[in-house]
Parts: C-alpha cells; structure tokens; sequence
C-alpha cells in the first residue's frame, strides 16, 4: 500500500508471528516501540538476543536456566528423593509459584502424540530414567504433572508402566481437581495448589 513504511511493515511481520498475536496486535506492538527511545528499544533487542544465546538447559532436569545445573537441581536444600516430571519448562515455573513442591524436577519436553509421530523416543524418557537408576540418593517418588489430556494420559501411562519393576519408587499423580482437557499454562495457582497437595497413587 503507497505511503506505508516497508521496515514497519517487515517489524509487524516479525512481531505477527509471536503467539496470541495477530496482525492488528503486532501493528499496535511496532508503533508502540516506535515512540519509545532509542535506549528502552535497544534493551529490549540486547535482552531477546541474550535470551536466544545464553540461556541453556540443565543436563540433569532439563529446564530452562542461565546456567547448568540451574537452581533447583543444585539447591542443597531440595527434597532428592522427589521427582515430578512435566511437559515443559513453563510448567516448572508454574508448579514452583504455589510453592507445595520441595523436590526436584525432570521436564520430558513434550508428550507420546502418535498424531504428530512423537514417540517415546522423542522425548526425555531415557533420561528420567538414566536419573532414577543412576542417582547418588534413591528415588522414592515420581509425581507425574502432566496435562490432563489424551497425551498427557498415554504419556503418564507409559511413564508408569515403566516404573513398575521398581517397588521402591511410589507412582503419583496432580489431582484431578483440573478439569480434563486444560493445559496447566491456563491454571490459576490456587487450583494447581491444591491439586498438588492432594496428589493419589497412581
């Protein structure tokens, strides 16, 4: 269209792609930057680019972090012989705010989805497990936090049937006091609280 900038157009592009942000909102998004000065703009690019090439991931737990081990899996203070394992880094944080959970964590990075062609192998399966057989202090519990959706469920299944041969570790789950079909993202601290606090055997 005549009389319109190609740079604002190609930043509202960009910003488009964003999740939850169509093209209305990344146009809001670029003329809101465009107004701001030059040094807030500049933060904001140095602070996206550091996010890119400096965060990692922990080896042990798999969750995103400044440095590895990140926090948890190096804080002394953490129950170890407690592992909950989740979908995603995001739901550590999560989990973390209610502040229920002492333990440590083991994120799989997604879920069995035959649809999608994710296997077990696709996901950090092998190294839950390399952590359960190869830890320096047992592992008496694995709380499965997963979402309560069909991937989630054959996920959990699949994690349990694995478990069985080891007596010692206790098999749990987050209550279903979420309501079936919704990512814990969408969960309000309170909910995931209490469904946590009253996890069952699975």
């Amino acid at each position: 269209m005549e009389g319109t900038s190609e740079i604002l157009e190609q930043a509202i592009e960009q910003l488009a792609k964003l999740p939850g942000t169509g093209r209305k909102s990344a146009r809001r998004i670029a003329l809101y930057l465009l107004k701001q000065n030059e040094e807030s703009v500049v933060k904001l690019a140095d602070a996206l680019v550091s996010l890119k090439q400096s965060i990692t991931r922990c080896s042990s737990c798999g969750v995103i972090s400044d440095g590895d081990p990140c926090s948890i899996c190096s804080n002394v203070k953490r129950e170890t012989g407690k592992i909950c394992v989740v979908e995603e880094s995001q739901d550590v944080f999560l989990i973390e705010k209610t502040n229920e959970f002492r333990g440590r964590y083991h994120v799989l990075g997604g879920v069995i989805s035959p649809l999608d062609n994710i296997g077990p192998d696709d996901i950090r399966i092998k190294s839950l497990m390399h952590r359960i057989n190869d830890e320096d202090e047992s592992i008496d519990e694995i709380i499965l936090a997963l979402n309560p959706d069909s991937e989630g469920e054959a996920t959990a299944y699949y994690i349990n049937k694995l478990l069985k041969p080891y007596e010692e570790i206790e098999v749990t789950r987050i209550a279903y006091g979420i309501p079936m079909g919704t990512e814990l993202e969408f969960i309000d601290e309170a909910t995931l609280s209490r469904a946590f606090a009253s996890r069952n055997t699975f």
